[in-house]
């Protein structure tokens, strides 16, 4: 059997968190690198399929392919496997709720992975969005030109039209429903399972514009660097922080904590627990 039942997933997710703390930091930064990079081509690849579709044809089509394609970034965390901060926000503070790693790893592990998702996601955006033409200028013919006009509605979006208060909720609501893909993936160990349960709840959060803070990452710097007017890096940065933070209790609030307390909470291996030396690479 590979499927895991929902007190194992909780045990496992534990000690997933824990593994990801023992481990030496230049790994960290590699994985979560790719993890942001990751996420970046999920948002490329969302917008080249659902830009040029006019909503008085389409309604809101459009947000429904942009969210199943950007399911792809998560995909490509989860199987081929690195660091993602939305998810190191549900797995590693539970492993210290389960007494296995203490506060100040838990922090140091955050803060270097959100380092790592925004290199990865600044590459892409630069490099592999901007520079390869693949989102162009206002005035691009094709579908570079209309890749550009989809970036420019998604960026200002986020950045000029949330008031902060809808921002951290979008943050908190994403993060839910990621930490949830993430969560049901441990129930399995095959891939097409992975797959599917992760489509669904990554779809809704997107089709539903909350606002994910690695993904933000990319939109906003891409927008920037394509440039799209009246976004400025303040802008971006508070975005950042507000989205962040409603990362950060949607993970930690309703999903860490809820499932430690139905699965964990009076577990008789619920025991401060340190890896061993070994495992800390």
């Amino acid at each position: 059997m590979t499927d895991r039942e929902p007190q194992e997933m909780a045990k496992a997710a534990a000690e997933t968190g824990a593994k990801k703390v023992h481990r030496s930091w230049d790994r960290v930064l590699v994985s979560s690198f790719l993890a942001g990079a990751y996420i970046a081509f999920g948002g490329l690849v969302a917008m080249t399929v659902s830009s040029g579709l006019d909503p008085a044809t389409w309604g809101t089509l459009p947000t429904l392919f942009l969210g199943g394609a950007f399911t792809l970034g998560l995909v490509l965390v989860l199987i081929a496997g690195s660091d993602l901060a939305t998810g190191n926000m549900m797995f590693v503070p539970l492993a210290a709720m389960n007494r296995k790693i203490g506060l100040g790893s838990v922090a140091r592990n955050l803060v270097l992975v959100l380092i790592g998702n925004l290199i990865g996601a600044l590459f892409v955006a630069f490099f592999l969005a901007v520079q390869t033409g693949v989102i162009g200028g206002a005035n691009s013919p094709g579908t570079a030109g209309l890749v550009y006009d989809r970036l420019a509605g998604i960026a200002q979006g986020k950045a000029l039209n949330e008031s902060p208060w809808q921002t951290f909720l979008r943050g908190m609501g994403c993060n839910w429903l990621v930490c949830l893909a993430v969560w049901m993936s441990v129930a399995t160990t095959n891939v097409a399972g992975k797959v599917i349960v992760i489509f669904f709840p990554i779809m809704a959060f997107v089709a539903m514009g909350f606002d994910h803070v690695v993904a933000n990452m990319f939109f906003l710097p891409a927008a920037m660097f394509a440039g799209v007017p009246d976004i400025t890096w303040g802008e971006t940065l508070l975005n950042w922080l507000l989205a962040g933070a409603g990362n950060l209790v949607g993970a930690v609030v309703f999903v860490s904590t809820t499932y430690w307390y139905l699965f964990l909470k009076d577990s008789p291996d619920s025991a401060a627990v340190e890896a061993p030396a070994a495992e800390r690479g």
